[in-house]
């Protein structure tokens, strides 16, 4: 793949990142949307999750092999730069882990015609992986106190009682543990410290955030930051989307009275299962995830990431390309891509059908 950036935005500036781009088209194994002569033209670009990364590469290739004079490029540079560069004016759309927060949708989006609002719908649905490098360890069960503990800096060895508890039989180093987190804003860490808040609220007491709260461990950007940070480091663990796991050990965490480790079944379940969230509306179709679940077939520790646009475009030209890429990778065909390229967990029906009733307003 070739690789392309964005250019300098009047209101915000997307610097040292890297982008998606057109080229994405001539990668094989992707789902290519259903279409005739496509009479779309033009230029869609958009910024955000690093998580989507892969699915981003199999939409943007299967959607331009579809519309081939449409470039479409997607900035992976985190939840919260891209809902900064959204709401400056500087992308058509964003990627985000972390559903908009009430005074981001107070501040208004300069993209969109004043007073008609914002859409906010899923697109992307995974779970979030413990990832670990330790010496002599292949297997690893960790209840959230313990992660919590890991995290915050209050567990500083592999040998630990905390960890021993939970891995009868597995012989733990006294090495020290290298916690890898997120030096960006992300919203992979405001699901991950969703979870360690609800779950284990005596240890993890930090407010969930796109920032990790506390000033411990070995920060890295991005997604592939922290993944590179735990594969080269030593007793290393960290966490990433798991379908950025590649080779590293994954732990079982535990629900219930079991430990589970991450799949795209176990992140749709829990999905299926979570109320609305706080600032859903009809065209805001955020989801508060059940991380207190103790159904093991559930796995709490998921993110589920948003595609964020405008209802109305100052720029009308840009409507049509934003309703036809997003309807593309919220339908069954960009579902399927997706699952194929990333392991996520495609949209439910009728949560898929309600995404495509507020798509279909875009002007």
């Amino acid at each position: 793949m070739n690789f392309k950036r964005l250019g300098a935005m009047s209101a915000i500036a997307l610097v040292g990142t890297i982008v998606l781009s057109s080229c994405a088209a001539n990668e094989a194994g992707t789902t290519t949307p259903s279409a005739s002569a496509s009479t779309l033209t033009g230029t869609l670009n958009g910024s955000g999750a690093s998580s989507q990364g892969s699915a981003q590469e199999a939409w943007i290739a299967a959607f331009q092999t579809a519309n081939p004079n449409v470039t479409v490029n997607y900035d992976p540079a985190g939840s919260g730069a891209g809902r900064k560069a959204f709401a400056a004016g500087g992308v058509n759309f964003a990627g985000s882990d972390s559903a908009l927060k009430p005074e981001e949708i107070t501040a208004g989006f300069t993209g969109c015609v004043a007073g008609s609002g914002y859409l906010q719908v899923p697109v992307y649905i995974s779970p979030i992986a413990v990832v670990f490098k330790v010496a002599g360890v292949k297997d690893l069960k960790l209840d959230a106190a313990t992660i919590a503990g890991i995290f915050k800096g209050t567990i500083t060895t592999w040998n630990d009682p905390a960890i021993a508890a939970t891995n009868s039989g597995v012989t733990l180093p006294s090495a020290t543990i290298t916690a890898v987190h997120r030096s960006d804003d992300s919203g992979t860490t405001k699901n991950f410290a969703d979870f360690l808040n609800k779950v284990a609220p005596a240890v993890w007491d930090a407010k969930p955030a796109d920032a990790f709260p506390y000033p411990v461990g070995e920060a890295a950007q991005g997604t592939s930051g922290v993944i590179d940070a735990v594969t080269n480091g030593t007793n290393t663990v960290g966490y990433a989307d798991a379908s950025k796991a590649k080779d590293l050990g994954i732990a079982a965490i535990a629900v219930g009275t079991e430990f589970v480790k991450p799949s795209a079944e176990g992140a749709a379940a829990v999905v299926a299962a979570s109320p609305a969230g706080a600032t859903a509306s009809a065209s805001d179709l955020s989801i508060a995830i059940d991380r207190k679940t103790s159904d093991p077939t559930h796995y709490p520790l998921v993110l589920v990431s948003y595609a964020i646009a405008c209802l109305q475009y100052t720029d009308a030209k840009a409507a049509p390309l934003v309703a036809a890429y997003l309807s593309y990778i919220a339908g069954p065909d960009g579902q399927k891509a997706a699952a194929a390229a990333a392991g996520s967990a495609p949209l439910a029906s009728d949560l898929s059908a309600k995404v495509a009733a507020v798509l279909a307003t875009i002007k």
